[in-house]
């Protein structure tokens, strides 16, 4: 049997290439390298058998009628799945995969760090300081910041990403960490010394909260007025996970009232809008306590080739009429 397999948009090319190496594969791929407007991926999907989707597209009953009844497998290019409609995959046996890999906890880990250290040294203020020509002479409180030596760090959701950043602060940094998660995790507890702690306590008493847990109805809006006003005025927060998590007017007023001391995001409510009211004041990309990245978290060459390589190896587990390994 001849398989028809949409790309949405091009990932990288080691996957690509085991694809197209299977005589069974017919591989279509969006041709610019552009978010694909609704109409087209549409338009596009009508009679394919497989889609290769990736996280900025909604995959939803719109979208499985508009391919047809053929339509038998939706290929996520990201480890999340709430961009796409499971309930009404399941309804039309269309199988899901994601696509998750170890190094992708390890990138995502290094990028939440890099936010502590960015954060807590002022780098990027630093940088902007001194290429608008403003440094002039050495001073005792130029541009002060923090340490991150002895601070409380919390973790919130210790799931693969939480837990490998949970290991390098206590490997690295002598850093006292507590976490908080729908259920205690010994292991981590037993191999880490972090503390369980209820979210209102890690709040309270964390330095810097960084956020990984999945997006679920009960964690939008995780982090909301009540919680951040529990947080430490020299705390920090951080988010690689998903936007909404994190209620951003909520943070956005907690930041200008001085509520907090700054934040990390790498995702956002209304991604990819920075700001969800087009005519909110208070817009976080004027703040200079406020470290921005535009989903990036996961962008080395390394991970996302792994992605590309595990994505392409469930699609070619299903044309060979086996159960995909990483089967939602």
């Amino acid at each position: 049997m001849k398989y028809s397999l949409f790309i949405n948009r091009e990932i990288p090319d080691e996957g690509i290439k085991l694809l197209k190496k299977d005589k069974r594969i017919n591989v279509e791929i969006f041709e610019q390298d552009k978010k694909i407007p609704r109409f087209t991926l549409l338009k596009r999907v009508k009679g394919k058998d497989i889609l290769l989707s990736i996280l900025t597209d909604k995959i939803d009953k719109e979208v499985f009628d508009a391919a047809g009844p053929q339509l038998k497998m939706v290929a996520n290019y990201a480890v999340g799945f709430d961009n796409i409609d499971l309930v009404e995959a399941k309804k039309r046996n269309i199988i899901v995969t994601n696509a998750p890999n170890p190094l992708i906890s390890e990138s995502v880990a290094e990028h939440t760090i890099a936010f502590m250290f960015a954060l807590a040294h002022r780098i990027v203020e630093g940088d902007a300081f001194t290429r608008a020509g403003k440094y002039h002479a050495w001073g005792p409180q130029l541009l002060l910041g923090t340490d991150l030596y002895e601070k409380t760090i919390g973790i919130v959701g210790t799931g693969a990403i939480g837990s490998a950043v949970v290991r390098r602060m206590h490997d690295g940094f002598n850093t006292k960490i507590v976490y908080h998660d729908v259920k205690r995790n010994k292991e981590l507890e037993a191999q880490t010394g972090a503390i369980y702690k209820t979210l209102p306590q890690l709040l309270k008493m964390s330095d810097f909260v960084s956020l990984h847990v999945p997006l679920l109805p009960s964690t939008r809006h995780l982090i909301s007025t009540k919680e951040l006003a529990l947080m430490k005025k020299t705390a920090f927060i951080i988010n690689t996970a998903r936007g909404p998590i994190l209620d951003e007017k909520a943070l956005l007023k907690a930041l200008n009232k001085k509520q907090i001391a700054g934040a990390g995001l790498d995702v956002y409510e209304c991604e990819p809008l920075i700001d969800c009211d087009p005519n909110d004041h208070l817009e976080l990309r004027l703040m200079d306590n406020v470290i921005m990245t535009p989903h990036t978290a996961s962008a080395t060459l390394e991970t996302r080739q792994a992605m590309s390589r595990v994505v392409a190896e469930n699609i070619l587990a299903f044309v060979k009429g086996e159960t995909p390994p990483n089967k939602i």
